[in-house]
């Protein structure tokens, strides 16, 4: 391997992983509805979202890396206890259901595979993915995620055998148009719901702090002669780790409208079900491609939730956490994620559908994000949280925009 591409994969993590994982199975099934229903018609919002993604996200990194302390952490030591208990708490309600929808449509896709229970196979991949977290230390779990990040190829793949008319798809992407219905703005919430995630902002801001736990170096606030290089480094990660992303989700929507969409197929429940309509019109080659990335997400995707809802239970309470840790030392910790996982999996057992969960994770994201990114920016602008590293003016733009953008969104959607 060249230098040049080992300091680039040494540049990459917590951004790379995070905006994989923003391509879960919910994701899937988020996008390929909106290709299905609107054939190219809503592809522009990936173009347009991509800039407001990766400016929330950037600042979620930067609040982790120069305060050494995850959202929620600030959120109690700075704000009032009711503000952080009503966030954590949402957090926590819409990351189990995206657990539940995420380990539904693994187990659905690997029974497409492969014959089985569906049931069975849905536990099996959540006690799995507890196993994995709790067990495998910091840094060949962050690894692991890291390679993990290539099973998001196969929908790429999809694309290139289908038969996509580029002109179409090229309006689709970089001309918007909306219509003013409540099918519309449903899809509109959902997809910036599943794409600007709660979940992702504790991730990304957690895993900063985790960062600096494995190097064995100082927050920014203390250890000021690192700040320009940390920052030059959260850019790039985020910036190709969203862009990654983006594309991916790009590439789902653009697949399924040029073979579901075009041959008629537009209501598809689950990412599951996208795959198996994909059978008899793209082939045997697409259709297993798409179940195994379901799959592939879903494992790069449940630890994150599942992890994302315990550093935030963890700071509200003042536990001791981190994926670096050993399970006797952050019990509580590693308890949140098995519970957490293990209440996704319930969701499976008493009848809620998860396919049709699938598409409502999503439109709940997008109902709780607005106000948790007013918070996030709240904090990253408060000097004396964040000292001399609060955020700069483009970067504050961005955030407040992404902001505005997604509480407009939620608005549209409550009012049709």
């Amino acid at each position: 391997m060249t230098q040049p591409k080992r300091k680039l994969l040494s540049v990459l993590g917590p951004g790379l992983v995070t905006g994989a994982a923003d391509d879960d199975p919910s994701g899937v099934g988020t996008y390929s509805q909106v290709g299905a229903q609107f054939g190219y018609g809503m592809a522009w919002t990936m173009f347009f979202g991509f800039p407001l993604l990766v400016s929330i996200q950037a600042i979620c990194a930067q609040i982790g890396a120069t305060t050494g302390k995850g959202i929620a952490q600030n959120l109690r030591q700075h704000y009032s206890p009711s503000l952080l208990r009503a966030v954590v708490m949402l957090l926590l309600i819409a990351n189990v259901i995206n657990l539940g929808a995420d380990l539904g449509a693994m187990g659905e896709a690997l029974a497409l595979l492969l014959p089985g229970n569906v049931l069975a196979y849905t536990a099996a991949f959540g006690v799995i993915s507890v196993l994995l977290e709790v067990f495998i230390s910091y840094t060949r779990y962050a690894r692991i995620l890291k390679w993990t990040t290539l099973s998001l190829f196969a929908y790429v793949a999809v694309v290139f055998v289908s038969d996509v008319p580029l002109g179409e798809a090229a309006y689709g992407t970089f001309v918007p148009e909306f219509t003013f219905d409540k099918p519309h703005a449903m899809a509109l919430v959902a997809i910036f719901g599943t794409t600007i995630s709660p979940y992702l902002f504790f991730w990304q801001a957690g895993q900063e702090v985790e960062e600096q736990h494995r190097r064995h170096v100082k927050p920014l606030m203390i250890s000021h002669r690192r700040a320009e290089g940390e920052l030059k480094r959260i850019r790039t990660d985020t910036l190709i780790g969203m862009g990654f992303s983006h594309i991916v989700a790009l590439f789902i929507i653009v697949a399924t409208a040029a073979t579901l969409h075009a041959h008629g197929v537009t209501e598809i429940a689950s990412a599951a079900q996208a795959a198996e309509a994909l059978r008899p019109i793209a082939g045997e080659f697409a259709f297993a491609l798409f179940a195994v990335g379901i799959i592939g997400t879903g494992l790069l995707a449940v630890p994150i939730l599942a992890g994302s809802a315990a550093y935030a239970v963890s700071e509200t309470f003042g536990w001791v956490e981190g994926l670096d840790r050993r399970p006797r030392e952050a019990k509580a910790f590693y308890g949140v994620i098995a519970l957490a996982t293990l209440g996704g999996i319930a969701l499976n057992f008493i009848g809620i559908d998860p396919m049709r969960a699938l598409y409502w994770a999503a439109v709940v994201n997008g109902l709780l994000a607005p106000p948790l990114m007013v918070v996030t920016m709240l904090i990253a602008s408060n000097r004396k949280i964040m000292g001399k590293f609060t955020i700069g003016r483009k970067l504050a733009f961005g955030g407040w925009l992404s902001t505005a953008v997604m509480g407009a969104i939620a608005g549209v959607f409550l009012l049709s």
